[in-house]
């Protein structure tokens, strides 16, 4: 039998903290994950759960006043990327991982057309003439379903529609043929038919290359249409990992339960307001004892409110951080999601 093959990234106990005069904020609070060579994975959560701060910890991006415990690790192949130099860095950064952020008219560059900056990338990484260069850059719009790619070579970012832009961006984060993309909410700003064709491109190119994909998104939707495993993140830390079928068809931790309850459900009777999760999420400096869903959650004990859970591995076979999830073999009693109508 054959030895089970290394991950091609892996995150170990990342922590961040920002010192303040009030005391240390932690975005990202000990998480730990992996992802396989060819493998989508979700990172799901509400704004400020520490998503973005995670993804951009691994591009190295992150602003100066953000820190990382001496325990964090993010090995790519093997190679710890919080040890690099900013010099070691670039050589991996857009070249074996690349990013596709959140708003493109900001990411691309205003002054200069389309062409000249997917060219750009492949000069720099490839060591090619700019020549060469822009012919493989016509060669990406192509793939990424831009029409008239010859044209739009030489167009600036203002001509293009939102979703042209996107797949400008997600050109630009395959010119290098990279092992890895982080897809930073890709479809946030886009309408539905757009999102759709992205989403859609976006798997058909990981089936076509093997990339692996990090999809980070709050849209619970875009996580059933793409994704192949899940994690939920809440207040910094990972409440909960399975894969889509799991996450989907038996969440465990109440967290969870809250979002798939969140969403409108497309057939079966129609309720006059949404599910929501009682509460806010509570300030970064002044996070409960134990658990930092407590003062949300309609299963709280006395223990969660003393003690803090880990991620332990649950029957049903998802990884959850819930006390009462791990008590009881079967979840939190029955819960029916809106899976079926995502799905």
């Amino acid at each position: 039998m054959s030895e089970k093959e290394e991950p091609l990234l892996e995150v170990k106990d990342l922590e961040t903290f920002i010192p303040t005069s009030k005391g240390e904020i932690k975005p990202v609070n000990g998480v730990s994950f992996s992802i396989n060579k060819g493998e989508i994975v979700a990172l799901v959560g509400e704004s400020g759960s520490g998503k973005s701060v995670s993804s951009l910890s691994i591009m190295g991006l992150n602003a100066s006043a953000i820190q990382y415990s001496k325990d964090s690790s993010i090995a790519f192949k093997g190679k710890d990327l919080l040890k690099l130099k900013e010099k070691e860095m670039r050589k991996i950064r857009g070249n074996e991982v690349a990013m596709i952020f959140q708003d493109p008219m900001f990411s691309l560059n205003p002054v200069h057309p389309i062409g000249r900056q997917i060219a750009e990338s492949i000069v720099l990484h490839k060591k090619v003439k700019y020549k060469e260069a822009l012919v493989t850059a016509l060669d990406l719009l192509n793939k990424v379903g831009i029409p008239d790619a010859k044209r739009r070579l030489n167009d600036y970012p203002h001509q293009l529609s939102g979703g042209m832009r996107q797949r400008v961006m997600i050109a630009m984060a395959l010119a290098c043929d990279p092992q890895l993309i982080i897809a930073d909410e890709p479809t946030t700003a886009l309408d539905v038919t757009i999102q759709a064709q992205i989403l859609n491109l976006l798997r058909k190119l990981q089936q076509e290359s093997g990339i692996a994909i990090l999809l980070i998104t709050h849209d619970l939707g875009v996580v059933a249409e793409t994704a192949d495993r899940v994690l939920v993140m809440y207040c910094g830390k990972i409440v909960e990992e399975g894969t889509v079928e799991d996450i989907f068809e038996n969440p465990l931790h109440p967290y969870t339960r809250g979002l798939l309850a969140s969403v409108p459900a497309l057939y079966g009777p129609s309720k006059e307001k949404l599910d929501t999760i009682p509460g806010v999420v509570p300030n970064p400096l002044e996070l409960p004892k134990g658990c930092n869903f407590v003062t949300r959650c309609s299963y709280a004990t006395e223990k969660c409110s003393q003690n803090a859970p880990t991620l332990l591995e649950h029957p049903a076979g998802n990884m959850v951080a819930c006390w009462n999830a791990l008590e009881e073999e079967g979840g939190i009693g029955h819960y029916e999601t809106a899976a079926s109508s995502i799905t």
